[in-house]
């Protein structure tokens, strides 16, 4: 999750076309040579996403607002078992792509441990031991911090950034959530030989290998390229597509570039995220479950039978991804004990709880009901 991505104004490709403005992806016919993995279907439509009511906000007793948006909820073998809204139209799926990009990373030859793996694909908080995993993984180089082309930012969490303001710093790359995600992508070019210089353009072999991983796993063929807020490539798939790609991301062996992230991202999720954040939380209150957020209200989650779901908040905000997610992993069957604190969150008036964020009725039913 991006905290500059407030400023990002895309630059966007049409269908995958050459346009005045386009930015260039691999559109080469894709060729499984061992027969085992199907090729990836059509892109997702581009039009407007028809959302539908997921959230009310609820103030002494009315309804104060409604969150619209779209979810998706997978059974382990893929199959829809819960659709809201529009949850195959043409999205960014923003930070929340981060896992698959760092499964892109590890299948070019990235190798680092568990902690540093986990930062990878985060959009973390700025403490301290992100700033200094980021600095790990460039000295694996080693790469001058100088060569990170993300843009600078103040530490996402706000204790972080208050005390990083308070000691007199501004706007660094190494504070920058994506840090470790540009630090890694760094280090991988550099281990296969690619330019370090340029390793953000889309038609660079490292972005190249990103756009193949992310059409292997959603199981889709890329709608269109922009350009994330932190300066990565950013590929727009479908709400489904993202889910189906964190499924096979959780569910794969331990052995593989897949497993070897949904492990690390288990076993580190403060470094995911960071301390207090709701996605580390989550993880630590699930077992075995990988979870990633992303800017403008986008939560995906799976469990290691492959079980998953994608959210979409229409209107981009954070605060109503989580009663979304935790009504339908509910009805995935996760002990509804586990997710009470994510559930519903609370609605303030004169500082004490007068109401509370909660997934809508309509959604609540047809979670209970399983129904499409």
């Amino acid at each position: 999750m991006t905290a500059t991505d407030r400023d990002n104004t895309p630059t966007t490709l049409n269908n995958l076309n050459t346009s005045p403005d386009a930015l260039p992806v691999n559109t080469s016919p894709h060729t499984y040579p061992d027969g085992h993995r199907p090729l990836p279907a059509e892109a997702p439509e581009i039009r407007e996403p028809r959302h539908v009511p997921l959230v009310q906000v609820i103030r002494g007793g009315l309804i104060e607002g409604v969150h619209h948006g779209s979810a998706v909820v997978l059974a382990a073998d893929g199959q829809v078992l819960l659709q809201a809204g529009d949850p195959d139209v043409a999205f960014y799926p923003r930070s929340a792509l981060k896992p698959v990009q760092a499964v892109a990373l590890v299948r070019a030859g990235l190798r680092l441990d568990g902690e540093l793996l986990a930062l990878t694909a985060a959009s973390h908080s700025g403490q301290q031991r992100h700033l200094a995993g980021a600095r790990r993984i460039l000295a694996h180089g080693p790469i001058s911090e100088n060569l990170l082309r993300n843009v600078p930012d103040l530490p996402y969490g706000a204790p972080e950034r208050e005390a990083w303001l308070r000691a007199g710093h501004g706007p660094s790359r190494l504070a920058q959530n994506c840090s470790g995600k540009h630090a890694a992508m760094l280090l991988t070019a550099q281990l296969r030989g690619w330019p370090l210089e340029g390793y953000l353009d889309p038609a660079h072999p490292l972005q190249q290998l990103i756009a193949e991983t992310v059409e292997d796993l959603t199981g889709q063929r890329v709608a269109q390229v922009t350009v994330d807020g932190c300066g990565a490539p950013l590929f727009a798939v479908s709400p489904r597509g993202l889910a189906r790609a964190l499924a096979r991301i959780a569910a794969a062996p331990a052995d593989t570039p897949e497993g070897r992230v949904a492990a690390a991202m288990r076993e580190h999720p403060e470094m995911v995220a960071g301390t207090g954040r709701d996605v580390a939380r989550l993880m630590r209150a699930v077992p075995g479950l990988v979870a990633k957020d992303g800017f403008e209200g986008v939560q995906v989650a799976a469990l290691p039978d492959g079980r998953a779901l994608a959210v979409k908040i229409a209107d981009g905000a954070d605060r109503a991804r989580m009663p979304v997610t935790a009504a339908a992993l509910a009805h995935l069957g996760v002990d509804p004990g586990l997710l009470a604190e994510f559930a519903e969150a609370p609605v303030l008036g004169g500082g004490r709880p007068v109401g509370s964020l909660r997934a809508v009725d309509l959604f609540s039913r047809r979670l209970a009901s399983g129904a499409p």
